[in-house]
C-alpha cells in the first residue's frame, strides 16, 4: 500500500509544489524569447520595407540634394620632363588646370515641403529655388609657381554641381561679370564634380580682377539639403514650411527658428576649418574626396517627426520584464487567494502578451502609434482580465489584475516618450515595483508551499 501511495504522493507535490511552478514560469519566459525575437524580426522587416519605398518615392522623385561649388577653373600651359622611346629626355608641354574657390559664397533658398504618399508609407520631398552668388579674387599665381603667360584664360570655365542632376527642372544661366552663360552637364572623367555643370567663361583683359558670379538653381529634391563649404567666407540662409527639421554635418546653424508654421536657419563660415586649399594646381579630384567633402558638409534634414517602427521597436524591448511582472503578479495572486492556476492558462497569457507587439505594430502603420499603442494595450488588458476572471470567478480579483496590467503598460507608454529620462524614471519604476512585491510576498507561508 505505501508502495502505491508514493507515486500519488509524489505527483500531488509536484502539481502543488511552489518550486515546480516557478521552475516552469521562468522555462516558459526563457521559451517566449523565441517569438519575442521573431516580432523584433518582423519589426525589422516592416522598418527596411518603409525605407526601401522612401529610397523609391527618392528615385522616382528626386533624391537628398548638395550644392557644391561653383569653383572658377583656368587651365595653363605647363612644361613637364619626360623619356621616349629611345630613353632620350624630352621636354613636353601639357595643359593642366588651376583651381580657384570663392572669396565670398552667398546661398540663400527656401524649400516648399509636402508629403507624398505610397500605400502606408510617406517621404518627404520639396521644391526650392537656390539663390547662388559670390565673386572670385584674383589668383595668386606666384605662391602656385606659375605665370600670367602660361594662363589660358579664354578657356577658363566656372564648375559646380548638385547631388541629383532629375531633379534640375531649368537650365541654370549663370551671370559671371558682365556675361551671361548657360550651363551645360561634364562627361568627362577628370570633372572636378559627379554630376557636374559648367559654364564657359573668357577672362581675356580681366584676369587681374574680382570676378562677381550669380545663378539661381531650381530644384526638388527628397528628405536633405546640404551644401559645401567651399567659400573663404561661406553665408548660407535657409527657410521653408517644415516644422520639425533636423540640422546636421560639420556645423550646426549660427541662428535658428522653429515653430510651427516652418523654420529658419543660418550659416556663416571662415575658410579656417575648411579642408580645402583656396586655390591649386593639377588635382582634378581634391573636390571629390569623400572624407574631406564630410568634414566640410552641413544641412537640413526634413524627418518625419515620429517614426512609428523606431517607438514599437523600443516597446518590444520591454516584452520580457511585461511578462515577467505579469506572470509574478498572477503568481503572487494565485498564492494569496490560495486558487490554482493551471500551467497552460500561463502559456495563453503569454501568447496573448506576445500577440500584444503584432496588434501595435499593424495598428501603428494605419493610426499611428499612441493611437496603436492605446487599442492594443486595451485589448490585451480586457482579454487577460475576462480570462482571469472566468478562472478565479472573482471579479473584484480580476479588476485588481487589470489595473496591475495596465500600471504596467502605461509604465512601458510613458519611457518612450521620455527619451533623455527613459533610464532614471524606468530604475526608479522598477524600484517601487520590487518594493510592492516584496510587500505582498512576506505575507505568504512559504514553508507550506
Amino acid at each position: 500500500m505505501d508502495e502505491l501511495e508514493k507515486p500519488a504522493g509524489i505527483m500531488t507535490w509536484f502539481k502543488e509544489s511552489v518550486t515546480v511552478k516557478l521552475a516552469f514560469i521562468g522555462l516558459l519566459i526563457v521559451v517566449l524569447l523565441i517569438p519575442s525575437s521573431m516580432v523584433d524580426n518582423l519589426i525589422n522587416e516592416r522598418s527596411d520595407r518603409q525605407q526601401e519605398v522612401i529610397k523609391d518615392i527618392s528615385y522616382n522623385f528626386s533624391g537628398n540634394q548638395q550644392i557644391k561649388g561653383p569653383v572658377l577653373v583656368i587651365p595653363y600651359k605647363a612644361q613637364v620632363k619626360d623619356f621616349d622611346q629611345a630613353g632620350k629626355e624630352e621636354t613636353k608641354e601639357v595643359v593642366e588646370n588651376l583651381y580657384i574657390l570663392p572669396d565670398d559664397l552667398n546661398i540663400k533658398t527656401r524649400l516648399n515641403t509636402e508629403i507624398m504618399h505610397r500605400g502606408i508609407y510617406e517621404a518627404v520631398v520639396y521644391k526650392t529655388t537656390v539663390k547662388v552668388s559670390g565673386n572670385f579674387a584674383k589668383a595668386d599665381l606666384n605662391s602656385l609657381g606659375l605665370t600670367a603667360d602660361q594662363l589660358m584664360l579664354d578657356k577658363a570655365k566656372i564648375t559646380f554641381s548638385i547631388s541629383d542632376l532629375k531633379g534640375l527642372k531649368t537650365n541654370p544661366i549663370v551671370k559671371a561679370g558682365t556675361q551671361m552663360l548657360t550651363a551645360s552637364p561634364t562627361f568627362n572623367n577628370q570633372a572636378l564634380f559627379t554630376d557636374g555643370l559648367q559654364v564657359a567663361v573668357n577672362l581675356t583683359g580681366i584676369s587681374d580682377q574680382t570676378l562677381p558670379f550669380d545663378y539661381s538653381l531650381d530644384l526638388t529634391g527628397s528628405d536633405e539639403l546640404s551644401f559645401l563649404q567651399l567659400g573663404k567666407t561661406t553665408d548660407v540662409e535657409v527657410n521653408g514650411n517644415w516644422n520639425s527639421p533636423s540640422f546636421d554635418g560639420r556645423a550646426l546653424p549660427d541662428t535658428r527658428k522653429i515653430n510651427d508654421t516652418g523654420f529658419n536657419a543660418h550659416w556663416r563660415m571662415l575658410y579656417y576649418n575648411r579642408p580645402f586649399p583656396q586655390q591649386w594646381a593639377g588635382d582634378d579630384t581634391l573636390l571629390n574626396n569623400h572624407a574631406k567633402q564630410t568634414q566640410a558638409t552641413f544641412g537640413v534634414k526634413l524627418r518625419l517627426p515620429v517614426d512609428e517602427y523606431q517607438k514599437t521597436t523600443r516597446t518590444s524591448k520591454y516584452a520580457i520584464l511585461i511578462i515577467l511582472l505579469t506572470f509574478i503578479s498572477l503568481f503572487l495572486t494565485e498564492l494569496i487567494r490560495k486558487q490554482r492556476i493551471h500551467s497552460f492558462n500561463y502559456i495563453l497569457i503569454g501568447a496573448a502578451m506576445i500577440i500584444y507587439y503584432i496588434l501595435l505594430l499593424s495598428f501603428s502603420e494605419q493610426i499611428g502609434f499612441t493611437g496603436a499603442y492605446l487599442v492594443a494595450s486595451v485589448a490585451t488588458v480586457g482579454l487577460i482580465t475576462v480570462f482571469i476572471s472566468s478562472l478565479l470567478k472573482n471579479k473584484i480579483a480580476a479588476a485588481v489584475f487589470a489595473c496591475i496590467l495596465s500600471v504596467f503598460y502605461v509604465f512601458i507608454y510613458v519611457i518612450i516618450q521620455l527619451e533623455d529620462f527613459a533610464l532614471m524614471i524606468g530604475s526608479i519604476a522598477l524600484f517601487i515595483i520590487i518594493a510592492v512585491l516584496m510587500y505582498f510576498s512576506r505575507k505568504i507561508n512559504w514553508d507550506k508551499h
